[in-house]
């Protein structure tokens, strides 16, 4: 039996791996009622033989790391989207986030406790790609909650 080969799904994935840097704009929200700015530092690495990426993220705010998160990234053959399995250090179950690339952009959205979230990453642009995140509580009515435009770092 020959074994299973990461597809053509997978590699669009490739698109995230490696080191970033950049920063990042807060609105105010619960977790920072000032809203502000922050350095993000993400590092994204092939894993499981091409099947998956990992995602380690740290945010530093005056000098002091004060949030990270571990992510997983695959592609679900069964339902045919891209999902995203996030750990952080806000202390509450994973989340998982679904959804797929449009060209150079991948929109993944989640519902939890919360509300609803929803994560871009565009790379339309080389060497770099900006993030956002949006929140909901509803699903229809959004507001930014971050955005971010990272550079490939060392």
């Amino acid at each position: 039996m020959e074994m299973p080969r990461p597809g053509e799904a997978h590699k669009r994935l490739e698109k995230l791996v490696g080191s970033w840097i950049g920063e990042e704009v807060m609105q105010p929200s619960p977790w920072a009622p000032e809203g502000g700015t922050a350095t993000g530092r993400v590092t994204n690495r092939m894993a499981l033989d091409g099947f998956n990426i990992i995602q380690d993220y740290e945010q530093e705010r005056n000098g002091v790391v004060t949030f990270r998160g571990h992510g997983i990234f695959s592609w679900d053959a069964m339902r045919h989207d891209y999902v995203l399995h996030w750990f952080d250090s806000m202390g509450m179950p994973p989340n998982e986030f679904r959804g797929d690339f449009d060209g150079d952009v991948l929109t993944l959205n989640s519902r939890g406790p919360q509300g609803h979230s929803r994560g871009i990453h565009d790379f339309t642009r080389p060497g770099s790609y900006t993030f956002k995140m949006d929140m909901s509580q509803d699903g229809s009515q959004w507001q930014n909650f971050m955005e971010a435009t990272y550079q490939r770092g060392e």
